[in-house]
């Protein structure tokens, strides 16, 4: 495999295996993007949801990460990650197709979305977890970075390009029908990883024949025991949890203290897409230069730091619209930096056999802190007011920056 190689690795652009895996990436994740519109415009446009459905709906689809995410890191870790990603891609498009099928004979109902959406957010949760766990398997260990980047700059093309193709499949042809899009790019992503033939060593991990609580609390001990990934969970959890209080009032904050219109705010949220482009272009040559460690703080103090910017900008509105759309610019180029770096980190120093239930355990813990997150930022707006909220809510996620410095992510070069 490419990743116990003593040689020098391939060129990623020459490893098949890595290109096959990008392009499978690159295909569904724009696919996704048309669906983020057209589901829920099928719910809104087909079906006349209330509100109170569209709660629902929004609701389901994050059910099966606080359900499922430890079961699924044990699964991961006990199969051959590749033909799980197959099977959760063609599962994904079948379920995809369903809709439009449902539609053309008039079996549509809420209920039967709310099923799908559950469903293909169980299949997004095993896709993910095994993802992260296959991709050391395909790349040596000091790519990684490289790697994750420009896994990257495909999520990043697709945030920019995504919802403007789904735009027009909806108007050419119709919610429900535009989802095919998504469905056949999964298929062709299935098809992408299904060509990759790198040999793909199976698990044989030591605690196989332990209690099942034990096996998936592997992941949980492994997080508390081990000092680098310990750091990289909590700095992510805090900094999440911020994240989320702050996210639950911004859009008020917007549009009833600075009088924004949507039109305005849809450009400063674009404006975040070219961040995450130029953030996921970069993170190979800063790590190289100036360490690993260094470049997650630094990502995190960029993130953290150009949320400040949104309770303290004021003045004339296109003054306000300016340092709006640069906070949005910095908080995507920070977030990517730190995303990119600690992804790579915990790749590399997880063992083969435990990385399912590492990736699903911290991704358990961050799904829990969420909603959370966003109760506090709701409670704190209605009692303390929008901008002292934005404030508490940036002033968490710089915290979050200690548990990195008082750690031995501090120091490491690579």
């Amino acid at each position: 495999m490419a990743s116990s190689a003593t040689t020098k690795p391939l060129s990623l652009w020459r490893n098949r295996a890595f290109v096959n895996l990008w392009s499978a990436q690159t295909i569904s994740a724009i696919g996704s993007k048309v669906t983020f519109l057209a589901l829920p415009l099928t719910a809104v446009l087909v079906l006349a949801a209330t509100p109170a459905q569209m709660g629902y709906l929004t609701a389901v689809g994050s059910l099966p990460g606080l359900l499922f995410s430890l079961l699924a890191g044990l699964w991961v870790d006990r199969q051959r990650r590749r033909r799980l990603l197959v099977l959760a891609d063609l599962g994904r498009g079948l379920l995809l197709l369903s809709i439009p099928l449902a539609v053309w004979f008039g079996a549509l109902q809420i209920t039967l979305l709310y099923a799908i959406l559950f469903l293909i957010g169980t299949l997004d949760l095993l896709f993910g977890a095994a993802y992260h766990a296959y991709l050391p398997s395909l790349v040596a260990r000091p790519q990684l970075v490289d790697a994750n980047s420009k896994l990257e700059i495909s999520r990043s093309a697709a945030e920019i390009t995504g919802p403007t193709l789904g735009g027009w499949l909806i108007q050419l042809f119709s919610a429900p029908f535009a989802l095919l899009a998504d469905a056949t790019s999964f298929f062709l992503s299935a098809l992408c990883l299904a060509a990759i033939r790198q040999p793909e060593a199976e698990s044989t991990p030591a605690d196989k024949d332990e209690p099942l609580l034990r096996q998936v609390g592997a992941g949980l001990r492994l997080l508390r025991q081990d000092r680098t990934l310990r750091a990289i969970t909590v700095t992510t959890a805090t900094a999440t949890f911020f994240n989320a209080a702050l996210e639950a009032v911004y859009l008020l904050y917007m549009t009833r203290q600075l009088g924004l219109s949507a039109g305005v705010i849809g450009i400063i949220f674009g404006a975040g897409s070219v961040g995450f482009l130029v953030g996921s272009l970069l993170p190979n040559r800063l790590a190289g230069r100036f360490g690993l460690g260094p470049m997650l703080i630094a990502g995190l103090a960029l993130f953290s730091l150009s949320d400040f910017v949104l309770p303290l900008a004021t003045g004339p509105q296109a003054l306000v619209v300016a340092l709006l759309i640069g906070a949005q610019i910095c908080f995507g180029l920070g977030l990517t930096l730190y995303n990119v770096g600690q992804v790579s980190l915990r790749q590399s120093v997880t063992p083969d056999h435990l990385l399912g239930r590492m990736n699903a355990t911290l991704n358990f813990a961050v799904a829990g802190l969420l909603p959370l997150g966003a109760l506090l930022g709701g409670w704190a707006g209605e009692w303390l007011g929008l901008r002292p909220t934005l404030l508490l809510a940036a002033s968490g996620e710089l915290l979050a920056i200690l548990w990195l410095l008082f750690s031995p992510v501090r120091s490491l070069r690579s």
